[in-house]
């Protein structure tokens, strides 16, 4: 927020002139209302890692983040150059495979990817595109003031939900403080996603029916599965709501069998198909894959979309974008190290305490070292892990990640708290759509670089200025 002690960055000036005069009494009780409003609505999310499957409010934080537009334009060329690099890549490793044989890539660690599903080699999937929703995590280095990106997320992104309530808790917490900007809206999402998911319709009709698959109300995003359902007007079904007869896919309705075009899966690839995949599934539905496979029903995101998920394949994404659209990354990536390669693995177990690990293939923070934070336990443990699977992990440097305001409900003070910024970006095969801004979440604990909700993060409402302030 500032460029000096106690000097406003210009897009923040009247953010902080309105907030500034605000009372730390009044401040508080808009807090109240804001929890209250996302605790009537439902809005949580599940720990898992404490054993108990605790159901918590999402801590959302009043103050919020501001990106003047040059910074979001660029931001947006870079997001949508790398979602089509992506699908360019998923399409060919699934199709011809032109990057393996041209070597741009390892056969061998495309291959060992657990999330690579041998199953989708030469299915056509419609319009070419695997990846119709993508949730890019991007962090600003606080020395540099860059945008890098830090992850890509395309099997089953979440988090837009919070994204719109945050927004619409905020236009009714705080009126006046957003009337001040003119801030580029994000409702248009659902509408966006529908108008995409229609578009990739198997069968040639003018009202195509789609249903957005859950695993059900035990899952930790079960509050957005049955807002983004509700808010697209489309039906939320699980496993057992869905039959496969003739390779068709049907659901179940009170009026009998009616036949799906369209899923919005929530569910991931291994749990789809008992028949394909894990055999003692029950969330996913007996013979989907070879509905799939005959073309009869189209799947957002496709099916192995993971594989662009492991962190690995993460770090030749630049690479991709050269390979395959001949440009130059607008973006990024967090500079990185591949266990799997000795030279990076020497380089890795000699500057453990100094890097971040991450387990390829987690998310959500889990499986995750930061080595100036860690034990010499913690560290000591890590090395022999990543010496007895070292495809399984890469290192980073430790970011100084850029910090915002944050307010502290229980000592009523405002404190400078580390965050990143995951954009939603919706590909309908000819251009992407990226809602401006997106989930900006943060650490709420003191120094903490981590930011996910299951790790005690929270989330701000993110203002993307039409003009520039």
């Amino acid at each position: 927020m500032f460029c000096a002690p106690g000097v406003p960055r210009r897009h923040y000036a009247k953010i902080f002139q309105k907030f500034s005069g605000t009372a730390p009494a009044q401040f508080q009780e808009r807090r109240q209302f804001a929890d209250l409003s996302f605790l009537l609505q439902g809005i949580t999310f599940t720990v898992y890692s404490d054993g108990q499957g605790t159901e918590r409010l999402f801590p959302f934080d009043l103050i919020p983040r501001i990106l003047p537009f040059s910074e979001w334009d660029r931001i947006e060329r870079g997001l949508s150059q790398r979602v089509i690099a992506l699908n360019l890549f998923l399409k060919d490793i699934y199709g011809h495979q032109r990057i393996l044989r041209d070597r741009q890539i390892s056969r061998s660690l495309v291959y060992s990817c657990r999330n690579f599903r041998r199953e989708m080699i030469g299915i056509k999937v419609p319009r070419g595109i695997y990846t119709h929703i993508a949730g890019i995590d991007l962090v600003r280095d606080s020395k540099t003031g860059e945008y890098l990106v830090l992850e890509d997320n395309a099997r089953t992104p979440s988090g837009i939900s919070y994204v719109l309530e945050n927004r619409l808790v905020m236009t009714r917490t705080f009126p006046d403080a957003f009337q001040a900007y003119e801030v580029l809206p994000v409702n248009h999402y659902p509408a966006e996603l529908v108008d995409i998911l229609r578009n990739v319709s198997p069968r040639d009709t003018n009202d195509p029916q789609i249903v957005l698959l859950t695993p059900g109300i035990y899952n930790s995003a079960y509050f957005e599965h049955c807002f983004l359902a509700q808010q697209m007007g489309i039906e939320l079904v699980e496993g057992r709501d869905l039959i496969v007869d003739g390779c068709v896919v049907y659901m179940k309705t009170i009026y009998g069998l009616k036949r799906v075009d369209v899923i919005y899966r929530r569910v991931d690839d291994e749990y789809l198909d008992p028949l394909a995949f894990e055999p003692d599934s029950l969330l996913g539905v007996p013979g989907l894959m070879g509905a799939y496979r005959a073309g009869n029903i189209t799947l957002a995101n496709a099916i192995g979309c993971g594989v662009s998920d492991d962190k690995a394949i993460y770090t030749y994404v630049p690479k991709f974008v050269r390979y395959y659209l001949g440009e130059d990354p607008i973006l990024r990536n967090v500079d990185s190290y591949v266990c799997s390669n000795p030279q990076d693995l020497s380089e890795v177990l000699s500057r453990l305490p100094e890097m971040v690990v991450k387990s390829v293939g987690e998310s959500g923070g889990y499986g995750m070292l930061i080595g100036p934070a860690a034990t010499a336990k913690q560290i000591e443990e890590t090395r022999e892990r990543i010496k007895a699977n070292p495809r399984n992990y890469i290192a980073q440097p430790v970011i100084g990640l850029s910090r915002v305001p944050s307010y502290h409900p229980g000592t009523g003070r405002i404190f400078g708290r580390h965050v990143d910024l995951r954009p939603y970006c919706l590909y309908n095969g000819d251009k992407v759509i990226i809602v401006p801004g997106g989930l900006t979440r943060v650490a709420l604990q003191p120094d903490s670089l981590v930011v996910n909700s299951s790790q005690g993060g929270g989330s701000k409402d993110t203002w993307v200025l039409k003009g520039e302030e």
